[in-house]
């Protein structure tokens, strides 16, 4: 048995010199599948990590979606309220006031979405647990994370429109209406 042992350690990477060490130790035992650890190992995870790719990438796709939603909402905002952001200017708002508006505006939204999303996701982690390798369904850090990532986001998205609301030139603003 001991010469299997080493048999198994000195050639794991090559399954025909595998077979011929275990024959060559007890001649009357089967050997049929011959596989290196590494293989058997790859195979009982390979189900398991394409889902785990799956599932992110379908992430990444919700989360470019979200980010293109809240800028399309908040640029459409800012188009509609371009004279209120031209007479604001006129009447001494500054630029960072006009910034800080548009997206505390998007922002209040963007957490509450946030927070209906947490709450829900909650509820719905008994569905995921079967699923999920070295983590709990309800791994605080992970929920702080993808919330921080979300929020981040959301910022950029709205941030964008702002930075053009700020921009807005009252004069040709209070013209165009």
């Amino acid at each position: 048995m001991s010469v299997v042992v080493r048999a198994l350690s000195d050639a794991a990477s090559l399954a025909g010199a595998l077979r011929t060490e275990v024959r060559a130790a007890d001649k009357d035992l089967p050997v049929s599948k011959v596989h290196t650890m590494e293989t058997v190992r790859g195979n009982s995870i390979a189900q398991p990590r394409f889902r785990t790719l799956l599932v992110a990438l379908f992430g990444a796709v919700a989360l470019v979606l979200a980010a293109v939603g809240i800028y399309a909402v908040m640029a459409y905002s800012v188009i509609r309220r371009t004279h209120e952001i031209g007479v604001r200017m006129a009447l001494g708002a500054q630029r960072e006031d006009v910034l800080k508006l548009v997206v505390q505006q998007g922002m209040g939204l963007a957490l509450i979405g946030t927070v209906v999303g947490l709450a829900g996701a909650f509820v719905l982690t008994r569905l995921l647990s079967g699923v999920l390798y070295g983590v709990s369904a309800t791994d605080p850090l992970t929920f702080a994370m993808v919330s921080l990532v979300l929020v981040g986001v959301a910022f950029l998205a709205c941030y964008v429109p702002a930075r053009r609301a700020a921009q807005v030139e009252p004069m040709e603003a209070l013209r165009c209406e």
